[in-house]
């Protein structure tokens, strides 16, 4: 049996040469193992629990791009009514940004896995009622009941960031990056699931993207519940008043209303704009790139290290999308070509994602301890307020000017948006020297 070499196997040889002393050393060398390069996304998975409840949220996010176009698919085409279709999902909108906050009031005070699944339960069942009503050719009313039943969804990106933040609520750095994976991946489910859903639509059966979403969603709620090590701790009572009357907060959201109505325009434009070219078919394609665009700009923007803070850089992202959303403007008008469109989006795109990230870090500075899941949501009501006005709007102009015209929408909504964070930018400064 061969023996393992003994210390003194290795001992060193001396020897002289002239008038110097050379010794050799024997002991064999010993490889250092070459450092692996590390991302701050390396980092952050690397906290245990991670992992697991990011692959169960975004299940349960990639449904919230999914139950809109559903919903249209299969009753217009039941109903042939597009009319219909859009007042049903403009109720349940309307219906969810009355009822989230108050969900997420009951998140904060009851903790996430209590309140989150039962309350994704009952909205499971409003969308089973939905296309249960579709499918049986039950009168109108009942569309917009069921389709309103779905509006206790909880915010899934909410409580996901509000996760980020308690176990990186002494790492700055690490929340940066954290929320800009979070927006990133809003922007990849909200451009993956329109195009899920018409697939799932047009292949098989029109209820088809309803009952897949409703799954999904349930799947993921019920594994992002399941990870309780990262879950943060419920504050059943709270001295802390209510996010909407925490200094700087009410002028916060008013600038996520705008904001929203730059996402709700530019859609409808596009769609108008594309149908304008003969090419209907290709709106969703245009408007994905859009999300692409941010969807990058997100994750590059999390690897870096923020400069300055949240105050400073948020007028600054904001200026940015409003420069950036002038090349839609310029493409459509000077142009008239969809591929150039599609090519402006893109790069109208990188600014989107920045500015969600600076605005939610705001936000969560903000919002009183205790009541985070609350006031993200408020964020997200106004954004959701915005994507209707900014719809609405968007909507008016191409129908009583034309659908080039229509993008000056998104460049003036976005130009507010600025001037509101230009005039608040003092103030949140001030109260965060406090």
């Amino acid at each position: 049996m061969p023996q393992q070499p003994s210390e003194h196997a290795f001992l060193p040889l001396l020897t002289a040469t002239g008038d110097s002393l050379v010794i050799a050393d024997f002991h064999p060398r010993r490889q250092k193992a070459p450092r692996r390069r590390t991302t701050p996304y390396h980092r952050l998975f690397a906290i245990p629990g991670t992992r697991a409840f990011t692959v169960g949220n975004l299940l349960a996010r990639l449904p919230m791009g999914m139950f809109s176009v559903s919903a249209v698919i299969m009753i217009a085409g039941s109903r042939g009514s597009y009319a219909l279709a859009g007042a049903v999902t403009a109720t349940g909108l309307a219906a969810t940004a009355l009822v989230a906050p108050w969900t997420a009031r009951l998140v904060d005070r009851h903790g996430q896995a209590r309140i989150a699944v039962p309350t994704t339960a009952f909205a499971l069942l409003g969308s089973i009622a939905l296309l249960l009503c579709v499918r049986l050719g039950a009168p109108d009313w009942t569309l917009f009941a069921a389709y309103a039943a779905t509006a206790t969804t909880p915010n899934t990106g909410g409580m996901s960031r509000a996760r980020w933040a308690h176990l990186l609520r002494d790492d700055p750095a690490a929340a940066h990056t954290a929320n800009s994976f979070e927006q990133a991946a809003d922007e990849l489910c909200f451009m993956l699931g329109p195009v899920c859903a018409a697939f799932l639509c047009g292949t098989f059966f029109p209820e088809a993207g309803t009952l897949v979403a409703g799954v999904l969603m349930m799947t993921g709620v019920l594994i992002f519940a399941a990870q309780r090590s990262t879950e943060p701790p419920p504050q059943p009572r709270t001295p802390s008043k209510s996010p909407l009357l925490a200094p700087g907060m009410p002028p916060l959201l008013l600038c996520f209303l705008a904001t929203g109505a730059v996402f709700g325009s530019m859609e409808v434009v596009t769609i108008a704009f594309a149908d304008a070219q003969g090419h209907r078919s290709a709106a969703g394609a245009v408007l994905a790139l859009q999300a692409a665009g941010s969807c990058v700009a997100g994750l590059l923007y999390g690897a870096r290290k923020p400069t300055g803070p949240a105050e400073r850089r948020h007028p600054l992202c904001l200026a940015a999308m409003t420069a950036l959303l002038t090349l839609p403007l310029l493409a459509a008008s000077l142009t008239g070509s969809l591929t150039a469109l599609a090519g402006a989006l893109l790069l109208a795109g990188a600014a989107t994602a920045p500015t969600m990230v600076t605005g939610m870090a705001l936000v969560q500075r903000r919002t009183p301890e205790g009541r985070l899941n609350e006031g993200m949501t408020l964020a997200v009501t106004g954004l959701l307020g915005g994507i209707a006005c900014g719809s609405a709007s968007g909507g008016w102009v191409v129908e009583h000017v034309s659908a080039t015209a229509g993008y000056g929408v998104p460049v003036a909504a976005a130009g507010s948006a600025l001037a509101i964070s230009l005039a608040i930018s003092p103030a949140l400064s001030r109260l965060r020297a406090r």
